[in-house]
């Protein structure tokens, strides 16, 4: 279930990117990403607490992961 504003797609094919899944646990500086025994965990209940730095979108690969701003209809991702 997406937070109230905020919601974030990682693409299937990278969830379980070993590598990744530690980028984005230690790029986020407010948790919402966590490496489960390598793959990548979005948590949920910190998904409002985005502060859209963006430092998740650089440290993906371009088009496998968006931050979806639910306010208004426009998401963050690297093309």
């Amino acid at each position: 279930m997406p937070g109230t504003f905020i919601d974030v797609e990682v693409a299937e094919d990278v969830r379980d990117d070993v590598e990744l899944a530690q980028v984005l646990a230690d790029a986020c500086p407010v948790d919402i990403y966590a490496n489960r025994n390598g793959h990548v965990e979005v948590v949920e209940e910190n998904l409002d607490e985005c502060v859209l730095c963006e430092l998740c979108i650089r440290g993906a690969p371009p088009g496998k992961l968006r931050v979806l701003k639910l306010y208004d209809g426009t998401a963050l991702e690297r093309a």
